[in-house]
């Protein structure tokens, strides 16, 4: 398939590890595809679902010891412990390679070996990136075809050139106390072994798109984010782009795949999706910042979306999905999970294939159930969303979920201040989390777990690129939806009427709209934000538009003491934001 030197070689030392049996080429044709899904369906490795309503759809359930993303087994290795960081897990490469390749070697044995060459982005996008995974699994393949662009042309855009990412995946007994996801950012490669769970083999995923893009990113000057990316029409069929961040918990793929509020469909707006998990970002011809999506699918979780969270998300998976860890419904060959609906299956395997007993309370589904969907099945799908040069960035948002300290909404004052907003990003723990509820937990740009190199480092990247953009920067937000009154109830409503929010955004980015300052930064008036056909009064819009100094000044001091840990690789503009926060608040 390829006459490139570098590709061929590795692929070689690789095949010498693992001693595979057998050894096939991925060329992402539907022929091969389709004959990799009948070995699976007769491995067992998957079930076909009711073709009827579910056509193209199969089932899979991983090991019970291997149903999430591993933090803590999962690290960078770079040359030098301090580039990794303090967030990061790390290990020094050669011990890494050694030990992996000890565990790796012989692995295949019995086995096919197959050889994926995938595009992160559209193939040939000057955004793009390029990989190539090796994998001894079939489920690994046929995600891999739905989150990636897999395809033999990904060679010819390649030619000779060495600028692509290595992965290696081995499952071998999936042995929690050997699994291993580790990324060498200075090598451009991945290895993962001992599991089969898509968030740690699906190597194009948080690995690529996030660990080590993120790194390529500060080397080549672009940025590799956390974030969904979404386009606002309005009535008059102009398209604003915005690319936003938030911790897990907080809404993000309801918002990418969001449905205008009644009153707005009516006037002829329309959102379009174009990414609900990674932006990939850079400065274009024109100065401006352009983002693609390097997926071709979601990876979304499956409780909780329902035809009233989400229904484009819902509407997505109706085809051509592969489902892992939800629930069987033995009576129609479906899938379940819960929030689906109120109607659980009474004859049904739950995600580990057992026989479920309704009298149990266990859930059927696995909490990180997961569906992985073709991007193309969705709706709001953007027309750009297979544009080479990708949209051009109007806003930037971040967002977390604060009880009762972040406002509705404010805009921070300037690029310096907006990397300040990103860098002290905060959720509180719900229910859901393990541990106590309310506990205030930082996550920087939503990128802590997927940071490849020194947060401090990353803090001054977001600084560097704000320079080179000067006045054709993005404009910097925050949200939050989670404000809560004294009985705990939220107060804005949320989903669809978010669009209230970003539409304010927008009119800010166009100096439609004035604001008022505060300590914080720029808060809207609250005549600005449009409550028609919204069962909520101006002073109840204006208790979530306060700033509570009290609660600031106490929140300042928490940034202070997590800006410790970066030492003296954290900027000083970071330091000099802090301390004017103090001043505003004073």
């Amino acid at each position: 398939m390829t006459t490139n030197q570098t590709v061929l070689q590795w692929i070689n030392q690789m095949k010498e590890l693992v001693t595979p049996d057998n050894v096939v080429w991925i060329d992402g044709s539907e022929e091969q595809l389709e004959s990799l899904r009948k070995q699976a369906v007769a491995s067992g490795e998957l079930k076909p679902l009711n073709q009827e309503k579910l056509p193209g759809c199969y089932l899979h359930n991983t090991a019970v010891n291997d149903v999430a993303r591993v933090e803590h087994r999962t690290f960078i290795c770079t040359r030098k412990q301090d580039d990794a960081g303090p967030t990061n897990n790390w290990m020094d490469p050669e011990e890494a390679y050694k030990m992996l390749y000890d565990i790796a070697r012989g692995s295949y044995k019995g086995r096919t070996m197959y050889i994926i060459p995938y595009s992160m982005g559209p193939i040939g996008s000057p955004l793009a990136k390029i990989g190539i995974e090796v994998t001894d699994s079939i489920y690994v393949v046929l995600n891999m075809a739905i989150m990636t662009r897999v395809s033999s042309k990904v060679f010819d855009v390649l030619g000779d050139s060495n600028d692509w990412v290595r992965g290696l995946h081995c499952r071998c007994d999936i042995n929690e106390e050997k699994r291993y996801i580790c990324h060498f950012p200075e090598d451009n490669t991945i290895i993962s072994v001992n599991s089969g769970y898509g968030g740690n083999v699906l190597l194009g995923k948080k690995c690529f798109a996030l660990r080590i893009a993120s790194y390529q990113g500060k080397q080549e000057k672009w940025m590799a984010e956390h974030m969904l990316i979404l386009g606002i029409e309005n009535p008059q069929g102009e398209v604003k782009y915005i690319a936003a961040a938030f911790p897990s918990a907080c809404g993000k793929t309801n918002l990418a795949m969001l449905i205008p509020p009644e009153h707005y469909l009516k006037q002829g707006y329309k959102v379009w999706c174009v990414g609900d998990d990674i932006a990939w970002m850079r400065q274009g011809p024109d100065g401006r910042l352009w983002a693609i999506n390097p997926e071709n699918g979601f990876f979304g979780v499956a409780p909780g979306t329902n035809e009233k969270s989400n229904p484009n998300a819902l509407a997505t998976t109706r085809k051509n999905t592969i489902f892992t860890n939800v629930a069987l419904n033995l009576d129609d060959n479906t899938v379940w999970w819960e929030g689906l609906d109120k109607n659980p299956p009474k004859n049904a395997l739950n995600w580990k294939g057992e026989k479920y007993d309704p009298a149990s309370g266990e859930k059927l589904a696995h909490p990180n159930s997961r569906f992985t969907a073709p991007a193309k099945n969705c709706p709001c799908i953007s027309p750009e969303f297979e544009s080479p040069q990708g949209v051009p960035i109007s806003a930037i948002v971040f967002g977390g979920r604060r009880a009762k300290l972040a406002p509705l909404v404010y805009q921070s004052k300037d690029w310096e201040n907006g990397v300040f907003v990103g860098s002290i990003m905060a959720s509180e723990t719900t229910a859901a989390a393990t541990g106590a509820v309310g506990v205030v937990r930082r996550d920087p740009m939503a990128m802590l777990p997927f940071c490849g190199y020194h947060m401090g480092d990353y803090f001054a990247h977001w600084l560097e690129m704000g320079k080179m953009l000067g006045d054709k920067a993005p404009k910097i937000f925050h949200v939050n939806w989670f404000r809560q009154d004294e009985n705990g109830n939220f107060i804005w409503p949320g989903f669809g009427e978010n669009m209230r929010v970003l539409n304010w955004i927008i009119d800010r980015c166009e100096g439609k709209v004035d604001a008022v300052e505060t300590p914080i930064g720029y808060l809207p008036k609250p005549e600005d934000i449009d409550l028609t056909g919204l069962d909520m009064s101006v002073d109840t819009l204006k208790t979530i538009l306060e700033v509570d100094k009290d609660a600031w000044r106490e929140e300042a001091e928490g940034i202070k003491e997590f800006y410790t840990k970066f030492g003296d690789r954290l900027p000083a503009v970071l330091k000099n934001q802090l301390d004017n926060l103090i001043k505003n608040l004073a």
